[in-house]
């Protein structure tokens, strides 16, 4: 004999109705507490016994009671019509509490500068929910992929989405070691990188990342060469600390090796500060806990406006 364990879902509202009724023995009773009328829950009802081939309740004027195949019946459905109506009730009432899969992707730089300084205090905070930074640079759809949400420049988001500041305003810098600078004059303008050995960025897509630089408010790019050519800015930056050339990264990285006098900055006045990262997800509607926590806890961590 072949067993079929599934069920027409149209089913289950009449069955949740049936017991009801049957616990109130009334379909009055059960009609308040179903928040119909009591006409359409007897229709409900019959509609069930009609689907089943069998009479399930025995109906008078003063009682309701229930015939043999509705004794049956409640007595196999109503432990699955508890169990249902148990998951319903513990989602209801952990849906306003963090826990679960957090996926974010994020290029390095957001992680090394925004993320893993709070990391742990977030983690202590919720510990139910569990982070997971997927590093990569490009521009990635969050719903195909399936993250959470993302974190990249504001002038890079996509149309649609929603996207929290993250974190103070940017800033390239264009950055050589003493030594090198010493063995070649330092450029004044951009078009002087021509002259430089300058370490290039190849992005995801294929294509070779132009320096990006501003004058009298306006953005143009500057195509450079010379230089070694790779996907990660880090390996650039440490190329130019040991003397190769010349890179253009973000200031935030280059801070410590700055400070330290491993580097030197030229080209200054051409690059002024820029909107900074933003923490981007598809939708403000019914934001899951998990995600709310983080934007806002990563939010004010980073000094951000609300």
């Amino acid at each position: 004999m072949k067993h079929d364990f599934t069920i027409n879902p149209a089913l289950l509202p009449a069955l949740a109705a049936f017991a009801c009724v049957a616990r109130h023995a009334s379909f009055s009773r059960a009609a308040i507490e179903l928040g119909m009328s009591p006409s359409a829950l007897s229709q409900s009802v019959r509609s069930l016994e009609r689907r089943l081939g069998a009479r399930l309740l025995h109906r008078t004027t003063r009682r309701v009671g229930l015939t043999e195949s509705g004794e049956r019946l409640l007595r196999e459905t109503l432990p699955a019509l508890a169990r249902i109506g148990g998951a319903l009730q513990a989602l209801e009432e952990s849906r306003d509490v963090p826990a679960g899969h957090l996926r974010i992707t994020t290029p390095r730089i957001a992680v090394e500068r925004l993320l893993l300084p709070h990391l742990p205090a977030f983690c202590a905070l919720y510990p139910q929910v569990e982070v997971e930074l997927e590093v990569q640079a490009a521009l990635t759809d969050l719903v195909a992929e399936g993250f959470d949400a993302g974190i990249r420049l504001g002038e890079s988001l996509a149309d649609g989405m929603v996207a929290v500041p993250l974190g103070p305003p940017q800033r390239l810098v264009v950055v050589g070691a003493p030594a090198y600078l010493q063995r070649h004059p330092p450029p004044d303008t951009p078009e002087a990188l021509a002259a430089h050995v300058c370490m290039r960025y190849r992005r995801s897509d294929g294509r070779l990342m132009p320096w990006e630089f501003t004058r009298n408010g306006q953005d143009f790019s500057v195509e450079v060469g010379g230089g070694p050519i790779f996907n990660d800015s880090g390996l650039g930056r440490r190329m130019a600390i040991a003397g190769l050339g010349l890179a253009q990264v973000f200031e935030a990285a280059a801070a410590d090796d700055l400070a330290a006098g491993r580097l030197l900055r030229v080209l200054d006045d051409w690059q002024p500060p820029f909107p900074g990262f933003h923490l981007y997800y598809p939708s403000r509607e019914q934001l899951a806990p998990k995600l709310r926590v983080f934007v806002d806890f990563m939010r004010e961590a980073n000094g951000a406006p609300p």
